[in-house]
């Protein structure tokens, strides 16, 4: 019996499985998808959640309202907490600002990160990083879930992928934190005793997880917003290479993790870095693009 058919019975044996991938910034591109499908009438059975994948499901898992989920959003990324997170730039400081004091400021902030680098394990708050999360779920838990959400983790340091859910006992800010925490920005999160980060490490894009929730009768619907390496983007120091390395790694696990969705929904994302949330407008509506031109697909399976 699927973890489904316990949460509804086993007289509903259709409808489908939403797995929504990791990828930071470009991940704001779920909230455009989960509008367009929910103006169609397309609701969820479940959401798998990956990352930021994890945090905009939880919201709408907890409030199946895309609209309001937008908004929160919107208000979230202006707070002082979100801004107070210093998330590491690794290429520069990326603004148009030439001049020498831009510059200036530049290079002690990477000589911040590579002193951070060299006498830690992460960079940035993992504490400011759940409290984040607790503030956009709005200090809820699973219990208080409309949609059932299950949220991949990969335990530390042993590697296995690990999937949290309202069976598990577990703080939801925690669960959905600990699938956020990137190896060498965060900090490990404790859960029960044990250490959790990023689940992108093992799946980045958990439609092989959403296809083991649905079970027979139900497809699976995957949203990717992975990374795509530019032949111009090239690394200009050890840091950069190593995060060049992870993309290209991440690229070729999300390959495999294609073949077990029915529908993939791909918006056009993937040279947006990952840190980046200064203009979410643009990638949400790239997700509803992207809706829009698998809707066809969506309502064939969907009869």
């Amino acid at each position: 019996m699927s973890m489904l058919t316990r949460w509804f019975g086993r007289g509903r044996e259709q409808g489908f499985v939403l797995a929504l991938g990791g990828g930071g910034g470009r991940g704001l591109a779920h909230l455009g998808v989960l509008e367009v499908l929910e103006a169609e009438g397309f609701r969820p059975d479940a959401i798998v959640g990956t990352s930021i994948g994890a945090l905009f499901g939880a919201m709408y898992a907890l409030e199946p309202d895309a609209a309001r989920c937008i908004e929160r959003a919107r208000e979230g990324l202006r707070s002082e907490l979100f801004n107070s997170l210093d998330l590491p730039v690794l290429e520069g400081e990326e603004v148009d600002d030439e001049s020498w004091l831009s510059r200036l400021v530049g290079a002690a902030r990477q000589s911040i990160l590579f002193a951070r680098a060299a006498t830690g394990v992460a960079v940035a708050d993992v504490e400011t990083l759940i409290r984040i999360v607790h503030d956009f779920c709005q200090g809820k838990s699973f219990d208080d879930l409309q949609i059932p959400l299950y949220v991949t983790a990969v335990s530390f340091p042993a590697g296995e992928c690990r999937i949290f859910s309202g069976d598990t006992d577990v703080s939801l800010a925690c669960a959905v934190a600990a699938s956020m925490a990137i190896p060498g920005v965060f900090e490990p999160v404790s859960i029960h005793g044990e250490r959790f980060v990023d689940g992108g490490l093992a799946s980045e894009l958990p439609a092989r997880e959403a296809r083991m929730m649905a079970g027979e009768g139900r497809f699976v619907a995957a949203v990717n917003v992975g990374a795509r390496p530019s032949p111009e983007d090239e690394p200009r120091n050890v840091m950069a290479m190593v995060d060049w390395a992870t993309r290209i790694k991440a690229l070729y696990l999300r390959r495999y993790e294609k073949q077990f969705a029915d529908v993939l929904i791909e918006p056009l994302v993937g040279f947006t870095q990952w840190h980046d949330f200064s203009n979410p407008d643009a990638e949400i509506e790239k997700g509803r693009e992207a809706a829009r031109k698998a809707l066809p697909l969506m309502q064939k399976r969907l009869g």
